[in-house]
């Protein structure tokens, strides 16, 4: 599809010659008007670039452009007058246009400006695009979850959105705390602002201050110029310590300073910086046990606390553990290009009742291991790991025990049916809830209550 451009003059014969070199000479689809008001009711068609005269009947062009800009301020409109008046030019140029031409126009001059202020557009869309699909993959709708503890937790992260909060995410590794972190930030305030991560457990020591605050050119061996820390880059957005138990009581007392004063200093630098940035952290660590064996500083330790968020491991929410494989099913064949169905019963079974000590990750590359592996359009006990095939699981299946009684792949139709059932019940019958868990629509659920004959009110 061509690039569509609005062309607004009155004077018909000038909007014809600009008509022929940006349609028959630049081949440009176009649509012309004769007034500001006219294009402006067009404008939900989303122009690529707007050719707007200044002296217009009615809404004169200034004000055509205001209103362009509050509906849209990324289009682009480049500004064409007969008066060649310096003071309107910049005034033009402050609300937002991106260049002025004086009539009669240099053509050359403005077919480069068309195709500059165009793939400046494309850019700002693919930005805007690019930011909405983060949005979308870091919304609670996309954290897949029909545990009730899991839904607890994010009971706790929607009251800390549009706040400034600091929070504490505690977990095993694998457990999905970044995911939680990157969920705070990108349906809270600072959602268009930065998302720093900085593993404070996989930076050498030596370097993680550096790292954090930045440091100036010469200020130690191979320190060839100023580089600006993470703190810094950050700044009006949000850094994610990930592994803060990890840091040494040194760099505690500096991100103590950072927290209490919002103020650095680069290493080997003298200019105090101002940073405004949003603090999550994270640990696998008991850090309350650490500040008690002095190995974290107490008042650190409670300004990083003041909204602790706990993720349960995976086996402590067995109503999680088949909805996550099966997610990771869906998008390992797509990224592998393989056609795997689903799992056996026995297979299903033994991923059910192992403990998962790498959690949510383990789980990630165990389903991508065995799509790769297995032969079958189905993942089978022999396409499984052998420490899962060996494990004694503990587990206790919450849903009908048939359904792991023999080796056939269980069937589709009956795994949506016993997930159904499975939400309704946790939820205590709460179909909305229900519907929200599985990420289904409310008429879908009742649709597929009464195909597989539920009830309402699920069995105890």
């Amino acid at each position: 599809m061509g690039k569509l451009i609005f062309i607004v003059d009155d004077e018909q014969a000038i909007s014809k010659l600009i008509t022929y070199w940006v349609k028959d000479k630049w081949k440009y689809d176009v649509e012309v008007f004769d007034n500001g008001e006219a294009m402006l009711r067009r404008l939900t068609e989303r122009p690529d670039l707007i050719l707007l005269d200044i002296m217009l009947p009615g809404l004169d062009g200034i004000e055509t452009l205001k209103r362009v800009k509050q509906i849209d301020e990324n289009i682009p409109v480049i500004m064409l007058s007969a008066q060649g008046n310096i003071q309107i030019a910049v005034e033009t140029l402050k609300l937002g246009a991106y260049y002025y031409f004086s009539k009669p126009v240099d053509w050359s001059q403005l077919e480069l400006s068309i195709r500059n202020a165009i793939k400046a557009y494309d850019l700002t869309k693919e930005v805007e695009n690019l930011r909405e699909n983060v949005k979308k993959e870091y919304s609670f709708d996309n954290i897949v979850s029909a545990d009730g503890k899991m839904q607890d937790v994010f009971k706790l992260v929607s009251k800390v959105l549009n706040n400034e909060i600091t929070v504490l995410i505690y977990g095993e590794s694998g457990t999905g705390k970044e995911l939680i972190a990157r969920a705070v930030h990108y349906n809270g305030r600072r959602k268009d602002k930065p998302f720093v991560v900085v593993n404070c457990a996989s930076i050498p020591r030596e370097l993680l201050e550096s790292e954090l605050f930045g440091h100036e050119k010469g200020s130690f061996t191979g320190a060839h110029q100023r580089k600006l820390g993470k703190f810094e880059i950050a700044n009006e957005g949000t850094i994610f310590l990930d592994e803060v138990g990890d840091l040494e009581m040194l760099l505690q007392a500096k991100l103590l300073r950072v927290i209490q004063e919002r103020t650095f200093e680069r290493v080997g630098g003298i200019e105090t910086i101002k940073t405004d940035v949003r603090i999550i952290s994270a640990t696998n660590r008991d850090l309350k046990q650490a500040v008690v064996d002095k190995e974290f500083r107490e008042d650190l330790y409670y300004r990083l606390n003041s909204f602790p968020i706990f993720i349960p491991p995976l086996r402590q929410r067995r109503g999680d553990i088949l909805v996550v494989a099966n997610h990771f099913l869906g998008i390992m064949t797509k990224k592998l290009g393989k056609e795997v169905k689903g799992f056996t019963k026995k297979a299903y079974k033994l991923i059910y009742e192992y403990a998962w000590p790498g959690n949510i990750r383990e789980m990630e590359n165990t389903i991508e291991r065995s799509i790769i592996i297995t032969e079958s359009d189905v993942i089978d006990v022999d396409d499984l790991p052998p420490h899962i095939r060996n494990a004694d699981g503990k587990g206790n299946y919450e849903y009908n025990g048939s359904l792991f009684s023999d080796d056939t792949v269980i069937p589709f139709e009956k795994l949506k049916e016993e997930s159904i059932r499975h939400a309704l019940k946790i939820t205590s019958g709460n179909i909305v809830e229900a519907a929200r868990k599985l990420q289904l629509g409310r008429a879908t659920i009742y649709r597929l209550m009464e195909k597989y004959n539920i009830e309402h009110r699920t069995e105890e």
